[in-house]
């Protein structure tokens, strides 16, 4: 029986594309400073860092743990951003159904 769970964002993640992902979004500065190793902050490159995180389990633990975060916090963007876009909607549908109306607010005219 497999022990995965379905909701597991590592599931079919190679240990290259996340440091990839990670790279692209963060830089080896920005991994450096979340992450406090030193193949990031020290002549990084990705096979060097791929050796060491490979050999060393609480480093590699780190950089998964970052990766789930950036994916829980990209997730939740998303469904912030439509929630917006869907009020946008909203108000631009309720200002259509209103035609011809008088202006108010700050923008509106004083005689």
């Amino acid at each position: 029986m497999n022990d995965q769970q379905p909701n597991d964002p590592l599931h079919g993640v190679t240990l290259k594309a996340l440091l990839e992902d990670l790279l692209v979004r963060h830089g080896w500065q920005g991994l450096a400073s979340r992450i406090n190793i030193r193949c990031f902050s020290q002549n990084p490159t990705i096979n060097s860092s791929l050796k060491f995180l490979r050999k060393t389990e609480w480093a590699r633990d780190k950089v998964e743990a970052l990766y789930v975060e950036d994916l829980r916090q990209i997730e939740r963007n998303r469904k912030r951003n439509k929630r917006r876009a869907d009020m946008r909607e909203a108000r631009t549908d309720e200002g259509a159904a209103d035609p011809g109306g008088e202006p108010s607010g700050e923008g509106a005219s004083r005689e």
